[in-house]
């Protein structure tokens, strides 16, 4: 078994292929723990989530993210593996527009209007300390 650092270099390659993984984030009321199933997009280097454009309403994971931006990344596919990170809404439409279009670009998607207004947009940074507190602590 692997005891490295959280960010081993089978892990880190694993980062950077788009895949589905899973997000738990801490309940913004309840102090919960949350784990959703998501897509997670690799660009440049740069490691986002991002949805399908919604206009009624903000996923409560986002309103998790923003009251506790600590985050664990479960890897579930090639590699197997809990990462923390810390996670940061992105609403400028400066630094979305590149990553959303990566994102629709990807999913053949044409409707990159509505989804700068209405996707949520996440980037993560996974820590590399594994020294740090924990989503559960």
């Amino acid at each position: 078994m692997d005891h490295e650092s959280p960010l081993s270099e089978v892990n880190r390659a694993a980062l950077h292929q788009s895949q589905v993984i899973d997000l738990t984030t801490k309940g913004r009321r309840s102090g919960q723990l949350r784990r959703i199933e998501i897509f997670l997009h690799s660009e440049d280097g740069q490691l986002f989530i991002t949805g399908m454009p919604r206009a009624e309403r903000v996923r409560d994971w986002i309103y998790n993210i923003e009251a506790d931006p600590r985050v664990v990344v479960h890897l579930k596919q090639s590699v197997v593996a809990d990462l923390p990170a810390t996670a940061r809404v992105v609403t400028e439409h400066d630094e979305r527009r590149p990553l959303i279009e990566a994102a629709a670009k990807r999913w053949g998607r044409t409707d990159v209007p509505d989804m700068l207004r209405h996707s949520p947009l996440i980037v993560l940074t996974i820590d590399d300390d594994s020294a740090r507190d924990r989503i559960d602590s």
